[in-house]
């Protein structure tokens, strides 16, 4: 039989009714339940390291017997264990998982092979450790990255200090305080999240709008000197609505969008004025879009729509009569920031959509509206 020696923290008993160990241990907190807290010494031999060193019981009597903690106490007839009354499980508490959190460092880089033993042997000599946690996926493989707790906050504290923990087996490691780790993790997380939806977003507006709009694009040329895009909404006023005007004081051509047919737009408009529609009486040379040239002109009016709408967002709204409605024109006097932002959502909010994140150490969801 393996002397009482073998049986390491991670292995012995004391370990798997531990602090740290029996509040996640789903099997053992069943058990515990079954028998006033006692647990056969048989069971205790089915966990696959304790069954490592030995499959004798009175080995594990023997060594608990020499043990100095007083967490375990043995039944008379030598053949269950329980956790000591004098020793209960501490509350989980706000302010003990906090307390955990303080005296805990993380660590990323270990082979996705590396065994625990490795990971033990490693850390031998290098601090007070109460607990080394194995980091795994859900599918239980090993995530190459550890928690370990240790038994006092200043004891974690000179741990990620020390110039021996920056390689393992060559390996570069991350050597992280918990809490620097949960702030880093939270804010890669966050920026993941706004980065996804905002390619999302854009990816979903772009696609529906190059779906439902085709004859929607008129182009335009010519003499545009002293031409506003106001003077665009006049001329067609009354022959089509105007969505977006695509042109910057002074430029010599310009796109509009139509909430509807371009071509219509554009012959009633030339019908009331004569056969020639001319601007500021300025000529200008008219033109509907087709085929490539239309969606690559209407991307490019979708990701300025998109720029300027988080621009819009970012600022929270103009105070009262101060906002620029759609085509660049003022808000009206009457109309508050509150009125002006919710008409400027109505553009870009329609059908919700949820979507998780694949990030590997936490689920998050968001809504997509579009």
């Amino acid at each position: 039989h393996h002397d009482v020696t073998c049986m390491n923290e991670s292995s012995s008993p004391n370990y798997y009714f531990g602090d740290h160990n029996l509040p996640r241990d789903r099997f053992l907190k069943e058990q515990v339940q079954l028998d006033d807290g006692w647990v056969t010494l048989e069971t205790m031999l089915k966990f696959n390291r304790l069954k490592s060193l030995t499959t004798d019981s009175s080995v594990i009597v023997a060594a608990l017997q020499k043990s100095k903690t007083g967490l375990l106490e043995i039944s008379e007839d030598k053949t269950k264990i329980r956790r000591s009354s004098d020793k209960p499980l501490p509350e989980l508490t706000d302010e003990y998982k906090d307390a955990l959190k303080h005296r805990s460092v993380y660590i990323k880089g270990f082979p996705l092979d590396t065994t625990l033993d490795e990971i033990q042997e490693w850390l031998s000599g290098k601090g007070n450790m109460e607990n080394i946690q194995m980091r795994r996926n859900l599918q239980r493989q090993f995530k190459g990255s550890v928690f370990i707790c240790f038994d006092t906050e200043e004891s974690s504290k000179e741990f990620v200090e020390r110039s021996d923990i920056k390689t393992f087996k060559d390996n570069e490691m991350l050597v992280l305080l918990k809490e620097d780790y949960i702030t880093k993790k939270n804010e890669e997380r966050k920026n993941y999240r706004a980065e996804t939806k905002a390619k999302v977003k854009h990816l979903l507006f772009q696609g529906l709008l190059l779906e439902e709009k085709t004859g929607c694009l008129l182009k335009f040329s010519g003499e545009l000197k002293d031409v506003s895009r106001e003077d665009f909404h006049a001329l067609f006023s009354g022959h089509g609505k105007i969505k977006w005007v695509d042109f910057t004081r002074g430029a010599k051509e310009g796109t509009l969008l139509f909430d509807g047919n371009a071509k219509e737009a554009f012959e009633k408009a030339k019908e009331e004025n004569g056969g020639e529609l001319k601007i500021k009486d300025g000529t200008v040379t008219w033109q509907v879009l087709e085929g490539d040239e239309e969606k690559e002109e209407l991307k490019k009016i979708i990701e300025a729509q998109q720029e300027s709408h988080n621009r819009f967002k970012g600022r929270g709204g103009r105070g009262r009569g101060g906002g620029r409605g759609r085509g660049g024109r003022r808000g009206r006097g009457g109309r508050s920031g509150r009125e002006q932002r919710d008409q400027g959502k109505t553009e870009f909010q329609g059908k919700k959509t949820k979507f998780e994140s694949d990030d590997e150490d936490g689920e998050g969801k968001f809504d997509i509206y579009y």
